[in-house]
């Protein structure tokens, strides 16, 4: 039956079993099986989203019926089972030489002329739709029109494939089948088309094909033939509704490049990346949680006048430096991303985090989404299960070969097998780590046999990351020369277990994989919290179960991401080392104003660990460096003191209203109000250490008052750390000051038994389980308790020390923050504690019948 197309693109629906070509809005979701998956997402996005704001570009399909008429018309169904008669798809030579031939078989073959007659009407409508839209009518000149007043222009399209079992929940098939971009002309379009039915037999398509499970005669080839989006003049990039390492539900990760956006998906460039807080932006904030600028070294763009469609050319320095998006178009898509997920989540029934793609169209500015799928690697793992992969023993002096961007929080090893060329693969032996430039569809039979995967070029989206997280083995993308470093035949260890930044170790180093059941995890009375410092492993750890951050550390967060003493970019001109004041222009070469990166950096830092955590508190210590370690960073002997003993010197508190530092303290400030204000984050909960008196209480809330931090404001509360023993004898006065308390264990311990906790000649006194400390805790508890004021403790010990965790529940404290190793055990011992408490309080109502029973 010959498919007939209108001159419409809203016609009736077509019997989609018997026609060679639907539109886009003809189809959705649920047609998968007539035009594929990437088709299928396009039709219900543009049939459903377009009038929430998400831009689709239209298009056609040619349908399965269209590809199994070509198929039995030209006979070539036989031909092919006799050709797979033999597969082995774990020979690569079997695989290549039966790839070969069944993509010969089927571009041999010439299209029936009904197939070819309904291909080339569509794309003449389509050409006719665009040529004469508005937006295109505004790019070309007057004299172009007919003697009808119309242009008869041959647009532009992108040719993709869209296979009948792609883009499922449980399997991607990314990249399986072939993509032709800035196609023009039908005789162009039908070539195209020609070969994406061809691609169906690729060497990876069938080698995937047969890992998951799908017959190759059962899956149907559809092609969609889309208007190009001019991102070849602007930029392009992949999106994903969820962190792609951690599972992390609340972000959408942000990545773009220039040009189209191939580039991005094969791993080609380091694009930028950006995560943005959903909760937030969908009640009306601004939530950028984190930028990181790539390297887009190069971009794809239109070969114009040359001999291919396509062309690589190199991007200019200057562009290089700055990103991609702005932050309006950055957050604009991350709405988009929210309103696609939140549809497919619906129409599937269950929560369905996205893969997208997009494009901004350099000619007219706009965003478009060029496609969507289901995320396939998180949304599969189990939420009961914890599992840690942890380097066992001291690695510090075990040499770090190359580092990069890691891709799934594991580690792998073995012998490294540097391979350049497609054609090198049957070299690559099972168990070896692979190691290249970077991947492409080509080299899946392989990866799956890989222990890790090392490239020199990719982001986290790009086409090794989502293959790599799908065969559950860990890579490291965007090494730089990772080729050049790491030599074949050598043992290292791949690990992606220690942050963003994955690290290749020389040899084989121990590691051990912690499973933990987080089924039916006892309820404590007392809060169960966690200590952070380190931002990129904030959205990991919000999968151990907690109520919140009971101490997030600036320290971290300066001394690794902002390197340089704020005083020192509050005065860069001032700056008399010529080599430190090079090293800060270097830091903040997209910043006028230096001051605003340290503000930018640590506002990032500090949202990313609280988005990781809202809606439950997320109390930030702030800064609290002695002048020595101060001293350290970039620029920062210029303006610190020298102090015999600056453990109990200039710090904490002392340094925020003085003089010589409110300035730089005001910066800090800056960050906490847009964390707040900007980002919506108001579960943050400033705290004020090392704090003397209540006089240096009150200085202190006036400087942060003087910069928009007004404690009652917006729900602002302000604690103070405990570890001072004036902060315990004066609980009452502190109590009338601040909105809570947070014993330091380690300052306590030290303060309260006069030692200097970093001198190696007293440490073996130091011991916050003496009783002095004990009582001193104990009052710090009850003084609290009596002028109605939260308590907790972020110290050591009830990390280090169980019978500790015991005596703080004891006393009825409200929280204990924990490192994240001692989360888990410390729920279940304080659980046992609670428990038996309860029971004797049951007994003492039964003996004493007076006595109240506790709430």
């Amino acid at each position: 039956m010959v498919s007939t197309v209108t001159a419409s693109m809203k016609t009736q629906q077509p019997n989609k079993e018997t026609s060679f070509v639907v539109w886009f809005d003809q189809v959705g979701i649920a047609d998968i099986p007539y035009v594929g998956g990437k088709n299928a997402s396009l039709g219900e996005m543009i049939r459903n989203l377009a009038q929430r704001g998400v831009n689709v570009p239209n298009g056609f399909a040619t349908t399965a019926y269209a590809y199994r008429y070509f198929v039995e018309q030209a006979g070539l169904d036989a031909k092919l089972r006799q050709l797979f008669a033999d597969l082995d798809v774990e020979d690569m030579v079997n695989l290549r030489e039966r790839g070969r031939q069944a993509r010969a078989l089927v571009l041999k073959t010439p299209f029936p002329r009904e197939l070819e007659a309904a291909i080339v009407q569509a794309y003449e409508v389509l050409s006719d739709r665009y040529a004469n839209s508005p937006e295109f009518c505004a790019q070309v000149p007057e004299d172009t029109r007919d003697s009808c007043g119309l242009y008869s222009a041959e647009v532009d399209v992108a040719v993709r494939s869209s296979a009948t079992a792609e883009d499922l929940p449980d399997a991607s098939f990314a990249g399986q089948q072939e993509t032709y971009l800035n196609v023009h002309g039908a005789s162009g379009v039908l070539e195209s088309c020609h070969k994406c039915f061809a691609s169906i037999f690729t060497d990876r398509a069938i080698s995937y094909r047969t890992i998951k499970g799908f017959d190759h005669f059962n899956v149907a080839l559809s092609v969609g033939v889309q208007k190009m989006v001019r991102s070849d003049l602007a930029c392009s990039g992949v999106m994903f509704s969820i962190d792609t390492e951690t599972g992390f539900k609340n972000a959408a990760l942000i990545t773009a490049a220039y040009g189209l956006g191939e580039n991005v998906v094969q791993g080609s460039v380091n694009p930028d990346e950006c995560f943005v807080f959903k909760p937030t932006l969908q009640q009306g904030y601004r939530p950028i949680l984190e930028k990181r600028l790539g390297s887009k070294e190069i971009k794809m763009v239109y070969d114009l006048g040359g001999s291919k469609l396509t062309k690589n050319v190199p991007v200019a320095a200057s562009e290089r430096r700055k990103f991609a998006l702005t932050d309006d178009e950055t957050l604009k898509l991350a709405q988009w991303a929210c309103i696609i997920e939140d549809h497919y989540s619906e129409v599937r029934g269950m929560y369905t985090p996205m893969d997208i793609e997009w494009a901004k169209d350099g000619m007219t500015g706009e965003l478009f989404i060029v496609q969507a799928r289901p995320e396939t690697v998180q949304s599969q793992k189990s939420a009961s299960v914890l599992r840690n992969y942890k380097l066992v023993g001291d690695h510090s002096d075990v040499p770090v070969v190359i580092e990069g961007r890691a891709v799934g929080e594991m580690i792998g090893q073995g012998l490294a097998h540097v391979i350049l060329e497609v054609h090198n693969l049957d070299t690559f032996k099972a168990g070896e780590v692979l190691v290249t430039n970077r991947t492409d569809p080509d080299w899946e039979p392989i990866m799956k046999k890989a222990s890790a995967i090392v490239t020199n070029q990719g982001g986290r989206t790009c086409h090794a990351a989502i293959i790599a997280r799908e065969m559950g083995i860990p890579a490291i993308v965007g090494c730089g020369n990772a080729t050049g470093n790491v030599r074949t035949g050598t043992e290292v260890t791949v690990s992606c277990a220690e942050g963003d930044q994955g690290k290749v170790y020389a040899g084989i180093l121990p590691f051990e994989v912690q499973e933990t059941q987080l089924d039916n995890l006892p309820t404590t009375r007392t809060k169960i919290l966690m200590n952070v410092g380190n931002p990129e492993e904030a959205f990991s750890l919000a999968s151990i179960p907690c109520q919140g951050v009971g101490l997030a550390r600036l320290e971290f967060i300066i001394a690794n991401h902002i390197k340089a003493h704020p005083l020192a970019l509050l005065h860069y001109d001032q700056l008399t080392d010529p080599e430190v004041k090079f090293e800060i222009a270097q830091l903040t070469t997209q910043y006028t104003n230096k001051a605003d990166f340290f503000v930018d950096k640590l506002a990032q830092g500090v949202g990313k660990i609280a988005a990781a955590f809202y809606p439950n508190p997320v109390v930030v210590r702030m800064s609290d460096f002695k002048s020595n370690e101060y001293a350290n960073l970039l620029g920062g002997s210029q303006f610190e003191p020298h102090e015999e003993n600056p453990m109990i010197g200039w710090r904490g508190a002392s340094r925020y209203y003085d003089p010589n530092y409110r300035d730089a303290y005001a910066l800090e400030c800056q960050a906490i109000k847009r964390v707040r204000d900007e980002m919506g984050l108001v579960n943050v909960i400033p705290m004020i250490p090392f704090c003397r008196t209540p006089d240096e209480g009150r200085k202190v809330l006036a400087e942060m008052e003087a910069n928009g931090l007004k404690r009652g404001e917006n729900g602002l509360q302000v604690y103070v750390m405990c570890e001072l023993p004036s902060n315990v004898i004066f609980a009452d006065e502190f109590s009338q000051i601040f909105d809570g308390f947070s014993i330091g264990s380690n300052d306590l311990t030290q303060l309260v038994l006069g030692l200097d906790r970093d001198s190696a000649l007293v440490a073996h006194i130091f011991d916050e389980r003496n009783e002095a400390v004990k009582r001193m805790v104990k009052l710090a508890i009850m003084a609290a308790k009596k002028y109605n004021r939260k308590i907790g403790i972020c110290g050591q010990a009830p990390s280090d020390y169980p019978e500790f965790a015991r005596f703080l529940v004891e006393l009825g404290i409200d929280s204990i923050s924990l490192n994240p190793d001692s989360v888990l055990k410390t729920i279940l011992d304080i659980a046992q504690v609670e428990n038996a408490g309860a029971i004797l309080d049951d007994i003492a109502a039964v003996v004493q019948p007076d006595r109240p029973v506790p709430s």
